[in-house]
């Protein structure tokens, strides 16, 4: 009986510390009390309770337009959101801080973290990438306007390079699947357009090979009156991958289909251990040695941590 009467006492003492906290919350947002309204904002953001101070900054920037105060206002409606993880209001309170406020002494903070906001809005590599584009943009221009430190530098490239990465691998996957498809005209134009928009792309080894494969396999399924001409256009690209990738885990496969062209052309009859193979076992052998390597490099990962230990 006494500890029910206790349980009763105690969730009754909490519901009415809940409404008084509630209903008191509820008076200051209401309420016309600046410096009261500020003070009680900042002191919600410092305990962390972002929401609340979101909140009380967006009902303060009613009553500070004109006022000293109103940038700090601004500012930390913007910090208040982008805390809270809602990181479209938090860019948008940015972007207009900065519109309002170019010259304040918060204006080089609130353009970062109005890139990690953009950053954060942007979507896999497989959806729409004009976010992305955003994001780098205003990446390049803060870089451009601030000098950033060390820091913040390092920031910016790390979300550039995965920014990067997304764009490269969407233009990759999408030209693959042109040769997936087997259509290899489609497919050896995709990847050469990937190159002329951006010739550093991280798949650059892979475009290469795919290009050459591509006109291989045109070459191939060509009539007999334009194979000639085809394979020729094929030595052209295997020669091309060959001058930048000689050590290419690819390069025996398109060593093979070099010579089948030359073949092909009545300028090879020689015969290697390599020209019984199909381009399924090329893959396959491909992708055993990958794992291979990988493994090593975990092993080696593993000895090097366990060195550092000791």
């Amino acid at each position: 009986m006494k500890r029910f009467a206790f349980r009763s006492i105690f969730i009754f003492s909490a519901l009415v510390c809940l409404f008084s906290c509630k209903s008191e919350y509820e008076a200051l947002l209401k309420s016309n009390d600046v410096n009261l309204k500020y003070k009680a904002a900042m002191d919600y953001y410092e305990k962390g309770k972002y929401n609340r101070a979101a909140d009380l900054f967006e009902s303060l920037s009613m009553l500070t337009s004109g006022l000293s105060i109103d940038d700090t206002v601004q500012f930390y409606w913007g910090k208040s959101n982008y805390n809270y993880r809602d990181f479209y209001t938090a860019e948008t309170n940015f972007q207009k801080f900065l519109e309002v406020y170019p010259t304040s002494p918060f204006a080089s903070e609130a353009t970062f973290l109005r890139l990690e906001c953009l950053y954060k809005q942007t979507l896999r590599y497989e959806l729409d990438q004009a976010p992305t584009h955003k994001a780098m943009a205003a990446i390049d221009e803060y870089i451009s306007d601030y000098a950033p430190d060390s820091t913040a530098r390092a920031r910016c490239k790390e979300m550039k390079e995965d920014l990067q990465w997304r764009l490269d691998t969407k233009a990759y996957e999408a030209a693959r699947l042109y040769y997936n498809m087997e259509d290899y005209i489609a497919s050896k134009v995709a990847f050469r357009n990937i190159l002329k928009d951006n010739a550093e792309n991280i798949y650059r080894e892979d475009i290469l090979y795919y290009i050459a494969m591509s006109s291989y396999k045109y070459a191939r399924l060509s009539v007999p009156e334009k194979q000639k001409e085809r394979y020729i256009a094929f030595q052209d690209d295997y020669l091309n991958f060959l001058g930048e990738y000689p050590q290419s885990s690819y390069r025996r496969e398109l060593d093979l289909m070099h010579r089948r062209s030359q073949k092909a052309l009545g300028h090879y009859v020689g015969e290697t251990e390599d020209d019984t193979m199909s381009e399924r076992d090329f893959v396959k052998d491909r992708k055993f040695k990958e794992r291979q390597e990988a493994i090593k490099s975990k092993g080696a990962a593993a000895t090097q941590k366990n060195d550092a230990a000791k």
